[in-house]
């Protein structure tokens, strides 16, 4: 396709910023809506399935997308995924039970499975991989707004009008990235056979299922060691032993294998899977340290999360631009995990009485770590495969990126509430019975206000010192990131305009 000049290239990243927005805003705006949520619709114990029911769906999808994309054309299936979406956005809106909201949730996961990773995508096609630098800064930007956005957003809309414009919101943000999408976005379409590998996409739909219900609920519905627990791991471990073996043989494989003999792409997975873990771990729980031990409101924890956010986007942007200035990028990944290791490292020194300007510190420093590779990734993943599976390529390395998120969030969410449980065991006075420790209760902090004073600072110094140890093993995860990304292997950026082996839209 022909080079697209600077201003026909920021209409077009506009209009991906917006979907990338809605994206992002979904996996937080609706955490703040959920208790409104159970009390209007009767369904506190489906609650979990809300949440759930969306991130399976969309983990799932991910790498689905990015193959029917590269067989059928990105436009196409672009504009499906955002219709799709904005389908569910509705009918979660209009739900008038907990099993519709369920059900409608997971149809708007569907649809979010091909937002990001096809956005990646289709700057993949439209720029240059030398360029690619200085514009993929603005999506992780656009991430890092929303993990402070969507709580305050979904707090305000919860408080002031209903906990369905949660949903609601998302129409008309996306019929604007929808009309600007289909009159602005040029892109080629594919003139070839096509065999949709339905048997592997099921495979993989079943061993990614089966881990990440082991991962939600592990430590909390079921024991790690129960059989209900054991039984999901081992069948995500048979299934996707399965799927490997399929994925070999298949003629169109959902991810193909021979990408794996690709060392970039295969370091750049690891690495996205590992940054994953890692960022959810930060975005997640240091906001429940700011609730819980602060007292301080939704609101406000949102908004002390600025200077993790500010610390991302700066970085994503310098790193972008020098990568594409220099030409290299190995040197990003090696140094980002190392800051981020020393991020995470910090916070495992957290007390009662740190100062508000020490947190935000070191929220700055485990920004500045994520956002200067994090982007990266998917860079030296397109600037390394083929022009044809540039979509499956973006999308494998957004679904192993997902599905990092949804294990790191899901695994150090049960380590706080063991955690949580001895130091409550070893911290209360003698003969005070330790409170029922359950997600509600982390994540509301209920029932403290009631305790007697001496009782309450035991209970505080326990969630202290919890926040202390699940952090600190936050910390071989980073490190193992670094350990990794030295052995990310750099080719040159190719520079030029791709040829024009397409025929356009």
């Amino acid at each position: 396709m022909p080079q697209l000049s600077h201003s026909e290239i920021m209409v077009i990243i506009s209009a991906l910023m917006l979907v990338m927005l809605l994206a992002a805003l979904d996996q937080t705006i609706v955490s703040t809506a959920l208790p409104r949520i159970a009390t209007d619709l009767h369904g506190l114990n489906k609650l979990s399935w809300v949440a759930t029911a969306y991130l399976l769906t969309s983990a799932i999808t991910t790498p689905i997308y990015g193959k029917i994309s590269d067989l059928f054309g990105r436009k196409k299936i672009f504009q499906a995924a955002i219709v799709i979406f904005l389908v569910g956005s509705a009918l979660c809106g209009i739900s008038q039970s907990m099993n519709e909201l369920v059900v409608a949730r997971a149809l708007q996961g569907i649809g979010a499975g091909g937002l990001m990773s096809l956005v990646l995508a289709i700057v993949g096609d439209i720029i240059s991989p030398r360029e690619r630098g200085k514009y993929m800064g603005y999506f992780l930007g656009v991430f890092a707004v929303s993990s402070v956005a969507g709580p305050l957003l979904g707090g305000f809309l919860t408080d002031s009008l209903s906990w369905r414009w949660v949903f609601f919101v998302n129409l008309p943000i996306g019929v604007l990235a929808l009309a600007a999408v289909a009159t602005r976005l040029h892109l080629p379409v594919y003139r070839q056979e096509h065999d949709i590998d339905y048997t592997g996409a099921g495979l993989l739909s079943v061993s990614s299922v089966c881990l990440l219900l082991a991962t939600v609920w592990g430590g909390t519905t079921y024991a790690w060691a129960s059989m209900q627990i054991v039984g999901l791991l081992v069948a995500s471990v048979v299934v996707g032993t399965a799927f490997v073996f399929w994925e070999r043989r298949a003629s169109e494989p959902i991810i193909p294998m021979r990408l794996f003999r690709n060392d970039i792409f295969s370091v750049s997975v690891i690495l996205s899977l590992l940054s994953g873990i890692a960022m959810f771990a930060a975005i997640l729980y240091i906001p429940l340290y700011q609730q819980i031990v602060r007292g301080n409101s939704p609101t406000k924890s949102g908004l002390l999360l600025l200077p993790l956010v500010l610390g991302m986007l700066i970085a994503s942007v310098t790193s972008g631009r020098l990568t594409s200035k220099l030409g290299r990028y190995r040197i990003f990944p090696i140094v980002g995990t190392l800051i981020l290791s020393l991020g995470l490292w910090l916070f495992s020194h957290l007390t009662l009485t740190t100062s508000e300007w020490m947190i935000g510190v070191w929220m700055a420093i485990i920004g500045i770590g994520l956002g200067s590779f994090m982007q990266i990734m998917t860079l030296a993943i397109q600037n390394s495969v083929d022009r044809s599976e540039l979509g499956t390529a973006t999308a494998s390395a957004t679904f192993f990126r997902s599905l990092g998120s949804s294990l790191g969030g899901a695994i150090f969410g049960s380590i706080l509430i063991s955690r949580l449980a001895h130091h409550l065991t070893a911290n209360l006075p003698q003969g005070v019975g330790a409170p029922k420790i359950n997600i509600g209760t982390i994540q509301s902090g209920a029932g403290l206000a009631h305790l007697p004073p001496g009782v309450s600072h035991k209970v505080l110094e326990a969630f202290v010192m919890s926040f202390h140890d699940m952090f600190l093993l936050t910390v071989p995860v980073a490190l193992l990131a670094f350990v990794v990304a030295l052995f990310l292997r750099e080719t040159p950026l190719r520079g030029g305009p791709r040829e024009p082996i397409l025929e356009e839209l």
